[in-house]
């Protein structure tokens, strides 16, 4: 049995994590870093342990201090979140060896689609489509200029052990190869700690369309549709909608069917996503399988009226899933935009600060999952996330006029957001349409902004300083000094 879950992770997910937790009964524990001692998952958690300063190899990657404070706070499971070790296979083991339930797949299910050859090898022999490639690693620019040779460009050079648009490089010509494939290696060995690399064609005007399921340990497989996560920038999402506006029925029902195949082939248990490129001509690839909670899933959720991290903790405590694929209904049109602490008019910069006249959106068919509060300071430590404000309508159009609506009434003075880009990609006629693809962004900015977006999102210069803290944090800190453990 799952009683007590300890939540490694920080944010608008720990809160979200947090909040499932409460709705089953079970009691909660977050660790937290010193610069988010005053968050707001702290403020609601059962019990909360601190585990080290900001940076995060010290404190949220930081294995043994998290597994001591499981281990301090009596936690009987582990939910990871997403990012930091939610993909980290020596992380599930070590949970699993202490006795503690890891909330997510076998470390051997991570490790095996980490490894991002492996997976297509797998995925291969399951039957889904693969993107034409390299059979397995690239060690030699030698081998890397025969493998172009054999597959044209473009082309994309990956990480082995790479994820969340980092440790890659596309390469347009063979002039480009030498410095891509060295670059890519480097950064690879710098930031996995593995500098193995694989090649794949490039697909410039694709959709990328990933497929939601859920698997049981009693052998169900089902699927809960497709997301859309074509507007990304650098490789990384902006804005993600369910159904796709691209797909047709026949194509729809393919991949969902594929990543269901995948997921049983290989004997996967919990939630997972599989991530597809579509190129125009409507031929569809496997790109890689995500091994965790997305960032995404609440556009699924309000869809599908499935609390996917109910099912988490669900399925990780042995439970079998209570329903089958004909009973899940998939209805409306759901649409998601991450609210970022970035400034796009600086080449998408991080910015810091406090948050203060802070308005939330609410009403109609509007959902904002976040870990914001007046007088929140944004560290300079961690994701940029701030936000995510998902429209949901009976149409498209509903769901994008909320989406709208919602992003108007969003204020949060004292630290700058990515909120005039996505109000200005609102009004972009390819993406109005549902006419886009990857590179959609770059469209975007390259259209001139609306007068009245120019400040939207924007912070003021006349935020109180970060380092002074309100009377309403200091007092919420206070409330929850005896639930709060000290560094461990």
């Amino acid at each position: 049995m799952v009683t007590r879950v300890l939540i490694c992770n920080r944010g608008e997910i720990a809160v979200r994590i947090l909040r499932a937790c409460r709705d089953l009964g079970l009691a909660s524990v977050v660790v937290y870093s010193s610069a988010d001692r005053d968050s707001l998952a702290v403020q609601l958690a059962d019990q909360a342990v601190q585990i080290g300063p900001g940076p995060v190899g010290r404190s949220y990657t930081n294995i043994p201090a998290i597994l001591y404070a499981a281990a301090k706070s009596g936690a009987d499971a582990v939910h990871p979140g997403c990012g930091f070790l939610s993909e980290d296979p020596v992380f599930a083991a070590s949970c699993r060896s202490v006795g503690l339930t890891f909330i997510g797949p076998s470390a051997e299910h991570i490790a095996l689609m980490g490894d991002k050859v492996a997976a297509r090898s797998a995925m291969r022999a399951a039957g889904v489509p693969v993107l034409p490639g390299s059979d397995g690693t690239v060690d030699s620019l030698a081998e890397a200029a025969s493998v172009a040779a054999e597959i044209g460009y473009p082309l994309i050079i990956k990480a082995v052990a790479g994820g969340g648009g980092r440790g890659i490089a596309v390469v347009h010509g063979a002039g480009e190869l030498t410095a891509a494939y060295e670059t890519t290696r480097a950064t690879a060995r710098t930031l996995f700690s593995d500098d193995r690399v694989y090649l794949e064609r490039y697909l410039p005007a694709a959709r990328h369309i990933e497929v939601q399921v859920l698997a049981d340990g009693h052998g169900t497989v089902l699927h809960l549709g497709e997301r859309d996560c074509s507007v990304q920038r650098r490789h990384q999402k902006l804005v993600e909608e369910s159904p796709s506006p691209s797909l047709d029925p026949g194509l729809r029902e393919r991949l969902c069917a594929a990543a269901v195949a995948g997921a049983r082939d290989i004997g996967y248990v919990n939630a997972g996503t599989f991530e597809f490129l579509v190129a125009p001509d409507g031929e569809a690839y496997f790109m890689e399988m995500n091994t965790r909670l997305q960032v995404e899933h609440p556009i699924t959720e309000v869809r599908s009226g499935i609390d996917i991290v109910e099912w988490m903790i669900r399925i990780a405590a042995g439970e079998r899933l209570a329903l089958t694929q004909s009973d899940v209904r998939l209805a409306g049109h759901a649409i998601e935009a991450r609210i970022n602490a970035e400034d796009v008019d600086r080449d998408w910069a991080g910015s810091t600060g406090r948050v203060h006249g802070l308005r939330m959106p609410a009403g109609p068919g509007v959902r904002v999952d976040s870990h914001l509060f007046d007088g929140y300071v944004v560290p300079p430590f961690y994701d940029s996330l701030l936000a995510k404000i998902i429209a949901y309508g009976a149409t498209r159009d509903e769901a994008l006029r909320r989406l709208d609506r919602a992003l108007a009434e969003y204020r949060s003075a004292g630290v700058t957001t990515n909120v005039p880009f996505h109000r200005r990609l609102l009004r972009h006629p390819g993406f109005r349409s549902g006419d886009y693809q990857l590179g959609v962004v770059e469209s975007v900015l390259a259209t001139p902004p609306d007068d009245r977006d120019r400040q939207a999102g924007r912070g003021t210069a006349t935020a109180p300083a970060a380092t002074a803290g309100t009377d309403q944090t200091r007092k919420d800190h206070r409330s929850n000094e005896e639930r709060t453990e000290s560094h461990v």
